[in-house]
């Protein structure tokens, strides 16, 4: 391992950082404290800070040399609507909120490699240090570009990072290409006729008509996507009715969908649409369906997908580097960042052993034991791409 021995040495107050954060989470477009918290320790280095971009996103600025080259590297700040289960000395004192994804490590690992850097960073050009609201389904790296992001800070790539339990300590994964899925959401209303359980023959059964959609949905993937093609649709709710003895007027079901080609995208959406259409016009229901493109599929380039695995093999050795890692079907919208500008995103093992536990599970925490590792790649990337002029 060629860990940063400096980022070593200060280990202790990241530590610190990232459990300060663990104990005060914040929700989408909500994370107040948490970005003054970043914004404070950023000037504390010596960095230029902007505030506010998108409502709680952070920017620090770290110019070096006669270099007039700029990269971006990008950090989530937000946490989950989650009650924590964890008993330790900085668990969240905010009841129903917890970071169960590891945010406060990303934001703090890009902390580390942001101190390190102002105070020995050898590199010429500019690091712009993107703190971003909202990860969490509400899609703040959409809106910090849509606030003017890369106007204001042209950047000619830009790269992101995710910590994976189940993944060993010390090890890297990443490739070109889809590396997360596209995340869409979808909601449909059947209206027919409700009735008297006992008398079924005067209704017209949105239960019924109901059932024979999400049946149908799951046709989709299994007989008109070609197989080598990954897609997912889950209707993961399915409302209607009061009463026992009631056949409700309508009923509402929404789920979501993922998959890595825009073709697959579309393809899903024109079915699932003609398919409830067509099934309540069958049963003489009335059909309302809304599909929404939420998260594009994260997709790495290739040139800055290469510099990034040979930053983390440069800390950890390319044996423990994978190059070949099967895509993720969950979404992350970093992918906006990446369809604004070419860059790369890499998943770093948060730990295997015994009581890993997975994201988005009120049991996770963070591993302390990565935080020089990862702010280590983050130097090492700077380095890489923005070498010192002779």
């Amino acid at each position: 391992m060629q860990t940063i021995k400096a980022i070593e040495q200060f280990q202790p107050d990241m530590q610190a950082w990232r459990r300060d954060i663990h104990a005060h989470p914040e929700t989408a477009f909500e994370e107040h404290r948490t970005a003054q918290l970043v914004a404070d320790k950023l000037r504390e280095f010596g960095l230029e800070v902007e505030t506010g971009i998108a409502g709680t996103g952070v920017v620090g600025t770290l110019t070096r040399g006669r270099g007039n080259r700029a990269i971006g590297l990008r950090a989530d700040l937000d946490a989950l609507p989650i009650v924590e289960q964890n008993t330790f000395d900085h668990v969240s004192t905010h009841p129903g909120k917890m970071h169960a994804c590891g945010h406060d490590g990303h934001t703090t690992m890009l902390l580390g490699a942001a101190r390190y850097l102002a105070e020995s960073g050898d590199f010429e050009g500019t690091v712009n240090f993107i703190f971003q609201p909202a990860e969490e389904n509400e899609g703040g790296g959409r809106a910090m570009i849509e606030a003017g992001l890369f106007d204001k800070y042209p950047v000619e790539s830009v790269f992101g990072m995710h910590n994976i339990p189940g993944m060993a300590v010390g090890t890297f994964a990443i490739k070109p290409g889809p590396m997360m899925a596209a995340f869409d959401i979808f909601k449909l209303k059947v209206t027919g006729r409700g009735g008297h359980a006992a008398m079924p023959q005067f209704s017209v059964d949105p239960i019924l008509i109901g059932a024979k959609i999400i049946e149908a949905f799951q046709s989709i993937v299994s007989r008109s996507i070609d197989p080598q093609d990954a897609a997912v649709i889950s209707v993961t709710q399915f409302h209607g009715g009061d009463a026992y003895n009631v056949i409700p007027e309508s009923v509402e079901i929404h789920g979501c969908t993922r998959c890595f080609s825009p073709k697959v995208q579309a393809m899903m959406e024109n079915k699932m649409r003609v398919m409830t259409e067509q099934i309540c016009a069958a049963f003489g229901a009335q059909a309302e369906f809304f599909y929404e493109k939420r998260y594009p599929p994260t997709v790495n380039a290739q040139a800055e997908t290469d510099m990034a695995a040979q930053a983390a093999a440069s800390v950890v050795g390319a044996d423990r580097v994978n190059l070949n890692p099967k895509p993720a079907m969950g979404s992350e919208d970093f992918a906006y960042m990446l369809q604004a500008k070419p860059g790369s995103y890499i998943w770093i093992g948060n730990g295997d052993g015994e009581g890993s536990c997975m994201v988005h599970n009120p049991g996770y925490d963070f591993n302390d034991a990565i935080l020089p590792i990862g702010a280590s790649y983050w130097v090492k990337l700077v380095e890489q791409l923005l070498p010192k002029i002779g």
